[in-house]
């Protein structure tokens, strides 16, 4: 199938990277959003590892008048895991706070600093993310966040170098989390991943406990919107089904982020 027959409508790309920023993005805020509106998608999530993105997403909607989320990376440029930066952000509309991602190797997760912020995140209803976590900090964030009543937690791209989960951990995280898995993995700069090892993933965990997101932005890959497109048409073509992805890219975004 050609990827410009697909449609995006009401699918929602929770995983992407905007400028400004340090590192060479292809679009601004506003503009990324615009081409999510022209393919009548139900909004996307904008992050940045460096800052928060809330007050961001929020100009972005208003500019755009469709739905934006922005959230905070909780890595050493904004003090690591700590409860003010959560507090702050979540009162500027945030919906995700990540767990460290380019600060992981640096940042200890305990029980302890997690549990500053697991009230804030639970009593603001956001979504915790466990960003670049290693596999046993996966569990120990899983375990905690569900005995502190968190509700919505999402595991980031688990199949990546960073992160490494096998299949069977998979389906344990996938019991409390959703499992993100992101395009960006199967590109050559990248995790250069086949697409059928996502499929795998997606077909043992099922797409009731999955996500579909594109983790693009970056100027050497394909524009976000083509991107999600180039996802599902490898998906269907690696025997996925169409309601499996309807199911990853609408009712489960939108049970994650609205529901």
């Amino acid at each position: 199938m050609d990827e410009k027959l697909i449609r995006l409508d009401n699918y929602i790309d929770v995983h992407l990277h905007t400028a400004p920023d340090i590192k060479p993005r292809l679009y601004f805020d506003i503009e990324a959003a615009l081409h999510a509106r022209a393919e009548k998608m139900a909004g996307l999530v904008i992050k940045s590892h460096l800052e928060s993105t809330a007050s961001r997403a929020r100009i972005a909607q208003e500019y755009t008048q469709i739905p934006v989320w922005g959230g905070v990376c909780l890595n050493s440029h904004v003090g690591g895991i700590n409860a003010p930066v959560v507090e702050a952000s979540a009162q500027l509309g945030a919906k995700i706070v990540w767990l460290p991602t380019i600060s992981a190797p640096q940042i200890k997760v305990t029980p302890a600093n997690l549990e500053e912020i697991l009230p804030i995140i639970r009593d603001h209803d956001m979504v915790l993310a466990t960003g670049h976590l290693e596999v046993a900090d996966i569990f120990l964030t899983l375990d905690l966040a569900s005995s502190w009543g968190v509700k919505r937690l999402l595991v980031n791209h688990p199949l990546t170098s960073v992160v490494g989960a096998d299949l069977d951990e998979q389906k344990e995280m996938s019991r409390y989390a959703y499992l993100e898995h992101c395009f960006v993995a199967c590109m050559r700069e990248h995790d250069n991943l086949k697409p059928s090892v996502i499929a795998q993933a997606i077909q043992e965990i099922g797409a009731s406990r999955c996500i579909m997101a594109t983790d693009f932005g970056q100027k050497h890959n394909p524009p976000p919107v083509k991107g999600f497109k180039l996802f599902i048409k490898a998906m269907l073509e690696e025997g996925i089904s169409p309601s499996k992805i309807h199911t990853m890219c609408y009712h489960n975004t939108h049970k994650l982020l609205l529901k």
